[in-house]
């Protein structure tokens, strides 16, 4: 009964059935000019007003309808990316796989694309593609209803203009919103081997907005997961770390496991699905990231990682000290060694940048250092430039039952405390630790004899 009233107020055909786009009133979607910002405005009047059609796009409108605040907007239009370029004084053309032109209005930095058009196999238009069909290169311009029909999910297709605060809806995304769910525009195998990220962003949206994925948007997922293999690391770690960073990244690595993404896409995720101290331990890190999203606090994308990968890092960091193979590594250097592998396996799917990666490195090599609570060591821990990150990843680790929590309570009290209450904390010397420093003898410098010559 509520599905056939949806249906009926905002329009929603059959599927798959061509026809004029849904106006959608603001009685009916209540999205009103001043929800927008400031720069979005501005960027879509200044187009306007130079006889082009503009509206702000995609995941903005989705969010406003569905409650939620946006993170940035986005603006499509009719005019070429020269020609916006002009619009603007503070305007840049960037991309090479598309040209989007990014227009700066005081801190905002709107992003304004072209309308895509169809791909013509006859006509000149053939996208740049690779031998599995992943769209390389594509610059090709269209109209307002045939960009549309390239965009991915029907609730990312709305069009919305704040001069008459009116949607214009092709794909009754607006009645899919309602609907909690999420439809592939066109035929998913295609959509999705054009761009496999899609796949993922399937997921991401599902749990960010609340949706359910439509069956036949679904279906495809397991049997073209390995698709993701030919995605770009780079691209695949952005992808990532929206997914991670969207403030709903539980439910997303839930999502990754019940569609079947979660095997071979993230080598440790094979690894901590699997057993249930590694699952407790990444499960307690997401949720506090969630957490701090929902607070409005920064967060760590090296951090993030570095929990993620932890319980690889352990496997090979047992595995290369009790090795029978080969000699076998100090504690601390065989550490660096399994730091070193598990993040070069990694790299080889997800393009790490330097910067996380060396965060990541301190964060893990200051683990061992908090078992060293005697003599003038915990001191030099505290001094170390990384140290609230290590030890927020103590306490996670105590907290997922990994280590004893006696060690996390130890380094609470010794960093809340200070002067004489801080040495008294101190452990005494173990034996194997006190043993004293051979004293050198002093060198002898020979004088030359009176009659040698210098």
């Amino acid at each position: 009964m509520i599905r056939k009233f949806i249906n009926r107020v905002f329009g929603r055909k059959a599927h798959g059935e061509s026809g004029d786009p849904a106006a959608i009133g603001v009685g009916k979607h209540g999205i009103h000019r001043e929800a927008i910002s400031h720069g979005s405005r501005r960027t879509v009047e200044t187009l306007q007003q130079q006889g082009y059609k503009a509206y702000v796009v995609g995941g903005a409108v989705r969010d406003l309808i569905a409650g939620l605040l946006p993170k940035d907007y986005d603006v499509a239009t009719n005019a070429t990316p020269e020609q916006v370029r002009r619009c603007f004084r503070r305007a840049r053309i960037i991309g090479r796989r598309f040209q989007i032109v990014h227009v700066m209005m005081g801190s905002e930095t709107i992003e304004v694309t072209t309308f895509r058009g169809h791909h013509d196999q006859h006509g000149g238009n053939k996208a740049h593609t690779d031998a599995q069909g992943r769209v390389l290169r594509d610059n090709v311009f269209g109209s307002e209803k045939e960009d549309a029909a390239r965009r991915d999910f029907t609730i990312n297709a709305l069009y919305f203009d704040p001069t008459s605060e009116t949607i214009i809806d092709y794909h009754h995304g607006v009645a899919d919103l309602k609907q909690k769910t999420l439809r592939m525009i066109g035929d998913p195998q295609t959509r999705y081997r054009e761009d496999p990220v899609r796949m993922l962003r399937a997921v991401r949206l599902s749990a960010k907005v609340g949706l359910n994925i439509d069956p036949a948007t679904e279906r495809p997922i397991r049997e073209m997961s390995e698709l993701i293999e030919n995605v770009p690391p780079s691209r695949l770690f952005d992808e990532m770390l929206k997914l991670l960073t969207s403030g709903h990244a539980v439910r997303c690595v839930q999502q990754l496991r019940s569609v079947g993404l979660h095997h071979g896409l993230l080598p440790m995720l094979d690894v901590i699905l699997e057993q249930p101290l590694g699952e407790r331990f990444v499960a307690l890190a997401l949720a506090k990231t969630d957490r701090r999203v929902h607070e409005g606090k920064t967060i760590s994308p090296g951090f993030l990682f570095a929990t993620l990968l932890w319980h690889e890092v352990l496997a090979k960091w047992e595995a290369l000290t009790s090795s029978r193979e080969r000699p076998v590594p100090s504690r601390i250097p065989a550490l660096f060694l399994a730091m070193d592998e598990v993040l070069d396996v990694q790299a080889e799917k997800l393009a790490i940048t330097r910067r996380i990666a060396g965060d990541i490195k301190d964060i893990w090599a200051m683990q061992p250092r908090f078992e060293q609570r005697s003599g003038k060591r915990p001191y030099g821990v505290l001094e170390q430039p990384r140290f609230r990150a290590g030890y927020d990843f103590l306490l996670l680790r105590a907290e997922s039952g990994e280590v004893d929590g006696e060690l996390a309570q130890w380094w609470t009290d010794f960093t809340n405390c200070d002067g004489d209450d801080r040495a008294a904390m101190l452990l005494p010397v173990k034996a194997h630790e006190a043993k004293k420093r051979r004293r050198r003898k002093p060198r002898v410098v020979s004088q030359p004899d009176a009659g040698e010559v210098e």
